[in-house]
């Protein structure tokens, strides 16, 4: 048995329950009208964002900047090694017992000055016996050293002239004896005794010759010997062929040390070398004389002055790099060879270059971009940033030279936004004559080649 529902009391209740609702949405009190009234408000000006705010009220405060033309400063990086350009290990070139020692490590010492001074006794008693050898063989070649030390003709020296006379006399006692026989006085039997004699006189002024070149050649020799014996006794004084400052002893005293050994370490610190490799794109840019400034760790905030020394002309296949020396001058001696150094060398200086403040500048994912105000109004211009000069960045193109820029509050403007600029006049651009900014003892970022590239240079 189905039961059936009236349908008309059903839809009653149903339009009853509209009509409430609809009653209590015009009554609400005035304070949630307010409040929904101020959320329409948020909501509006969420919607105005980068509009300066609804009617064209007033615009975000920023402070107003002009693009600058300044000097940039055209760098190629370096970085290297500090060395001495004359390094000498001092060795001994006889050998004895040290006698004294004057170098300590560290100490400088000028040239020719004396390191260490051996034993002489022994060397002493060389030179004196050769100086005796050599008088012995001037006296037989008859040279008075106290006059000249020149050796005479052979036909002067005493012994040639001996054999010589023998000879004469031979010879006239031939002629003699041969008149004699042809006129019958002597018997031919005495001829045959006087030929002899002179055959054999004959051959002692031969052998006399012979043997003053011998005695010559024997005197060059007994020279030489006194020569080397004289340069020993010298060289048991140990001296410094270049001045430096010790970086390494070897000897001490009362040792005895062999010819060759080496006794000290001398390395030249003014001035200095400093070593490093330069990219070989930029072979076209570095030339001799050019200026470096550079760092060492030990002097973190002291600027060191150089230039440009040597250039190989040949590039390094593997590293494509080509080697650069530059002479440093060290007159208060705070660089030591081996000190790493970074810095940059001077290559040109571009004049009249357009510029802007970093704090201008805004880079978002790789794009650099400013914010021009005109008329109170913000264009936002991306922009090609070059070298960065102090406190300004280069920029390559975007700008003409004569905008006013935002500086501050960057994050809350886009193009659109309209703006109350505070610290600089929109219609007072920067003049393009003007003289260049003053910069800083080494440029950051300022680097040579294609403009805004960063040149690489130096051996890490």
């Amino acid at each position: 048995m189905r039961v059936r529902f009236p349908i008309f009391p059903y839809i009653a209740l149903v339009l009853a329950g509209q009509l409430g609702l609809v009653a209590c949405s015009h009554d609400q009190t005035p304070d949630a009208q307010g409040q929904n009234q101020g959320a329409d408000a948020q909501r509006g000006q969420r919607g105005q964002r980068g509009r300066g705010g609804p009617g064209g009220g007033p615009g975000v405060p920023v402070r107003g900047v002009s693009v600058e033309r300044i000097a940039v400063q055209r760098l190629v990086d370096l970085s290297g090694t500090l060395v001495s350009p004359d390094q000498v290990r001092v060795s001994s070139e006889v050998g004895g017992v040290v006698a004294s020692v004057n170098a300590e490590l560290g100490q400088e010492v000028r040239a020719d000055q004396v390191l260490i001074q051996l034993d002489t006794r022994e060397l002493e008693l060389a030179l004196a016996r050769a100086e005796s050898a050599l008088r012995q063989t001037e006296a037989q070649l008859g040279i008075d050293s106290s006059r000249s030390n020149a050796a005479p003709p052979d036909e002067q020296v005493a012994s040639v002239r001996t054999a010589i006379a023998n000879r004469d006399d031979a010879h006239v006692q031939l002629a003699r004896t041969q008149e004699a026989i042809n006129k019958g006085v002597l018997p031919r039997a005495e001829l045959d005794g006087i030929e002899t004699r002179v055959k054999v006189t004959e051959a002692a002024v031969q052998s006399a010759l012979e043997n003053v070149r011998a005695l010559k050649a024997s005197l060059q020799d007994r020279h030489a010997a006194y020569d080397l014996a004289k340069k020993k006794l010298s060289d048991a004084a140990i001296r410094t062929p270049v001045s430096g400052a010790i970086a390494e002893r070897l000897a001490q005293r009362g040792e005895y040390i062999r010819e060759n050994t080496p006794v000290v370490t001398i390395v030249q610190l003014n001035p200095l070398k400093l070593e490093t490799a330069v990219q070989e794109k930029y072979a076209s840019v570095i030339r001799p004389n050019l200026g470096v400034k550079f760092q060492v760790e030990p002097f973190p905030n002291e600027i060191f002055n150089g230039r440009v020394l040597n250039i190989s002309p040949a590039i390094n296949q593997q590293s494509r790099t080509f080697p650069v020396e530059i002479l440093v001058d060290n007159p208060a001696r705070k660089l030591k060879p081996g000190f790493f150094a970074k810095g940059a060398i001077l290559t040109t200086t571009d004049q009249n270059v357009i510029a802007a403040p970093e704090e201008a500048v805004a880079t978002l994912a790789g794009v650099s971009s400013v914010y021009v105000i005109e008329s109170g109004v913000i264009r936002q211009q991306n922009v090609t940033v070059g070298a960065h000069e102090g406190k300004y960045l280069e920029i390559l193109t975007g700008l003409q030279g004569n905008e006013v820029l935002a500086a501050s509050n960057l994050t809350q403007i886009v193009t659109g936004t309209r703006v109350t600029v505070e610290g600089a006049e929109e219609e007072a651009p920067a003049a393009a004559g003007a003289a260049p900014k003053p910069r800083g003892a080494i440029p950051q970022g300022s680097r040579s080649g294609p403009r805004g590239a960063r040149a690489q240079g130096g051996s890490e």
